[in-house]
């Protein structure tokens, strides 16, 4: 209630300041610089009416504008007539700023509040991908982009480290869809996926995640993930897959890449009571795992195997200069460019 009077209450002065700014730009057109004052000045309360009222209001202070102009061209008569243009351009400019208040009224925010509450999730978003820290004789690194530049993608990472400091667990998740269609739906779900991250056995956290999404029925709401926990005393880790695309393990012992087969399970959000298989291995000195989403190896010119060999081609030409920086070099040559969302998780031994 009180959330109410108070925008209530700005919207009220709001109002007046607009309302006396329009009489002031009309006493100046014909009292004060009747020669100079140009019609675009009323675009001004325009513009600002869109942007800080709520409809009603800024219908009000529309209406005022238009008498004002009415007024301002009767008054000056020839020496400042109002061309058909200027009126024409004035009312499609009042009807946008209309159309811009109707979509933030419906989320219940004025101004640049929506815009400002968004990227704020954003930020949360990635925060929540950042890596907790680890012992000195482990590194790990997130690189992340979206789909032609833009700033919300459909791919994300959560991460936890146990109480204790032994176990890490890291999941990527690519959302369907790409992009700020995506983004949405990451936002959502990236909170509810951060919170069962660490509360849920190794083998449960893929199948607890398939089931909030199920409850969620999105038209659009499947997704892939892999999930990863590792010891870090001991480097014993095991993987899981829905639906998502292998990881790849260099070996420092023989200095090659290799991709993991096991751990296979169907897509998030798509088939109730499904079961996600996990895959052991080990992670010795030297060692590294690679976690990516599909824009890292996937185009439209270029089969899925060859992705992977590509992908795995410029690991091995990458992997001299070290581990450190690999997820983001991975990403930027990644085969879709910049036409998908990439993401790259690298966790190695030293």
């Amino acid at each position: 209630m009180g959330s109410f009077a108070s925008r209530l209450e700005r919207s009220r002065i709001g109002l007046v300041v607009l309302f006396v700014g329009s009489v002031l730009l009309t006493g100046l057109a014909v009292f004060v610089w009747p020669d100079y004052m140009p019609w675009s000045a009323f675009a001004l309360i325009v513009v600002c009416a869109g942007l800080f009222l709520q409809p009603v209001p800024l219908l009000v202070v529309f209406g005022v504008v238009a008498a004002d102009i009415v007024l301002v061209g009767i008054l000056l008569g020839d020496r400042k007539a109002a061309t058909l243009g200027t009126i024409l351009v004035l009312a499609v400019l009042m009807m946008l700023m209309l159309w811009l208040s109707r979509a933030r009224s419906k989320v219940g925010l004025v101004g640049v509040k929506g815009e400002s509450m968004l990227v704020d999730m954003r930020d949360r978003l990635r925060a929540q991908g950042e890596l907790p820290p680890l012992p000195r004789t482990w590194g790990a690194e997130v690189a992340l982009e979206s789909a032609y530049g833009d700033r919300f993608a459909g791919d994300f990472v959560v991460a936890t480290r146990s109480t204790d400091g032994g176990l890490l667990e890291i999941a990527l998740v690519d959302v369907s869809g790409k992009g700020r269609n995506a983004g949405t739906r990451s936002l959502l779900l990236s909170g509810a996926l951060g919170g069962l991250l660490g509360e849920m056995s190794e083998g449960g956290f893929l199948r607890s995640a398939n089931n909030h999404l199920l409850r969620l029925r999105w038209p659009e709401g499947f997704a892939t993930a892999v999930h990863v926990a590792i010891h870090l005393e001991t480097g014993a880790f095991s993987i899981g897959y829905a639906g998502h695309p292998a990881a790849a393990q260099f070996s420092a012992g023989s200095g090659r890449w290799t991709m993991l087969a096991g751990g296979r399970g169907p897509l998030l959000g798509v088939i109730e009571d499904a079961s996600y298989p996990r895959e052991q291995g080990w992670l010795r000195r030297g060692d590294a795992l690679v976690m990516y989403s599909d824009g890292v190896i996937e185009a439209r010119d270029t089969a899925l195997d060859d992705g992977v060999d590509r992908m795995l081609g410029r690991a091995e030409f990458f992997v001299t200069k070290g581990f450190e920086g690999l997820a983001q070099r991975l990403c930027d040559h990644a085969a879709a460019g910049h036409g998908d969302d990439r993401a790259v998780v690298t966790i190695w031994r030293r």
